[in-house]
């Protein structure tokens, strides 16, 4: 009965299937707290004993087993919080090389933390999954067992080919249950939490509280007591600037601390999965890391609770959302891709560019609901600029119609294009 009221994971048969490879011995699953870690192991993976390393008592007694004891008491298991003990990450690998037989999950809310610990004993022995909150496609489930279909966006990204798109997106089938996961998401983001049977008012409490959590639990394990408070006062700039060009200095002017600091903090944000940065693209590879990058907030609940905000979003945040879900889809296909933003020196600007093994893909996002041509200007001319071919462009927007602007360039409404 418990399942019922679930959404169901894009990745709830992939992980086993993983778990049954050769490489899938270990698992690590990293990903914000409360983003399902827990949930999709213990569904997807029923004859793996949970441990939690969170209770410093039964850390003390975990770190003490030999490989051997791990063989004969833990063959399959998963370890959730595993950051917090790092000589465990020395036991696995112990049992890994002497016994053939043992399969674990590695769980982990800190990247910064366990990819370090990872890279130091695992490297070359797991494989690693990343889980943020729920998609669209996931949000539009009514139950754990529901499959995930693919949105057109991952689609294109898999196939390399448009498929036919609605002329308005209120001929879609389906069209409700997109329409009401659309709505929430806008709203609410896209923690599981938020998405069962509660009141808005429980949902603004739990995102609120998780923000406080999110303080007290996983930055104290990166920042001293003293820089909490101009961490704090980073996390609301970059929320007000979701979606702008960062500009390390001037945050670092206004909080009181330096550009190192800065960029420290960023870090610790973009590796608790908080944000995502967005390099610029310059056919220089080497300028790319040289020019200011964009940040996006990954889930626009939680942008809201850090702002306080319940009321309409703002272009840059609408902008935000529709990458940040993008970013998501994109990573379940663990397809080999590249993010960026683009300005040129004549001033013209791209919201996104997702480069393939094949090209380019260019979005322009527009939060309107009467997308026109001229929306689509700065599409036009872009195959002068990049050193790979457009495979194709596209208007993301509120409107419902379908436009082709161009053989190459497509207006579509994004709950079609994302749900």
């Amino acid at each position: 009965m418990y399942l019922c009221r679930m959404k169901a994971r894009y990745y709830n048969k992939t992980i086993k299937d993983k778990s049954q490879s050769k490489w899938g011995r270990i698992l690590v699953i990293t990903g914000a707290r409360q983003t399902g870690k827990t949930t999709l192991i213990k569904n997807s993976l029923p004859d793996y004993t949970y441990i939690s390393i969170e209770d410093p008592q039964m850390r003390a007694q975990y770190k003490g087993l030999t490989a051997q004891q791990w063989h004969a008491f833990y063959p399959k298991a998963a370890l959730d919080e595993i950051q917090k003990e790092p000589q465990l990450m020395e036991s696995i690998k112990s049992v890994y090389d002497q016994y053939e037989d043992t399969r674990y999950a590695l769980l982990g809310s800190s990247q910064l933390l366990l990819m370090k610990q990872v890279k130091e004993s695992l490297a070359g022995r797991c494989i690693i999954t990343d889980l943020y909150p729920l998609t669209l496609p996931e949000l539009e489930t009514e139950s754990w067992d529901a499959e995930v279909k693919d949105s057109p966006f991952q689609i294109i990204l898999k196939n390399n080919t448009l498929p036919c798109f609605y002329p308005s997106s209120d001929m879609i089938p389906d069209i409700p249950a997109k329409q009401k996961a659309w709505f929430h998401y806008t709203m609410f983001g896209g923690y599981p939490a938020v998405s069962g049977d509660m009141t808005d008012d429980d949902r603004w409490l739990w995102l609120n509280t998780y923000v406080k959590t999110y303080l007290e639990r996983d930055v104290r394990d990166l920042v001293t007591m003293k820089e909490l408070e101009p961490f704090v006062k980073m996390q609301q700039l970059i929320a007000l600037q979701t979606g702008c060009v960062f500009n390390a200095s001037s945050i670092g002017t206004h909080i009181g601390v330096s550009y190192k600091t800065v960029q420290r903090y960023l870090q610790y944000l973009e590796m608790s999965y908080q944000t995502i940065t967005l390099q610029p693209w310059e056919r220089n590879v080497g300028k790319r890391l040289m020019k200011s990058p964009k940040i996006h907030y990954i889930d626009n609940g939680v942008l809201r609770a850090v702002l306080n905000k319940r009321g309409m979003m703002t272009g840059n945040e609408f902008e935000s959302m529709v990458i940040a879900e993008m970013y998501k889809q994109a990573k379940q296909t663990e397809l080999p891709l590249n993010f960026f933003h683009l300005r040129t020196a004549d001033g013209k600007e791209i919201d996104l560019l997702i480069e393939t093994e094949a090209g380019y893909y260019a979005f322009e996002i527009k939060q309107t609901e009467h997308v026109i041509k001229s929306d689509a200007r700065h599409l036009a001319s872009l195959a002068d600029i990049l050193d790979k071919p457009i495979l194709h462009s596209f208007v993301l927007s509120n409107d419902q119609a379908t436009q082709q602007f161009a053989p190459n360039i497509t207006a579509v409404n994004v709950i079609q294009f994302l749900g």
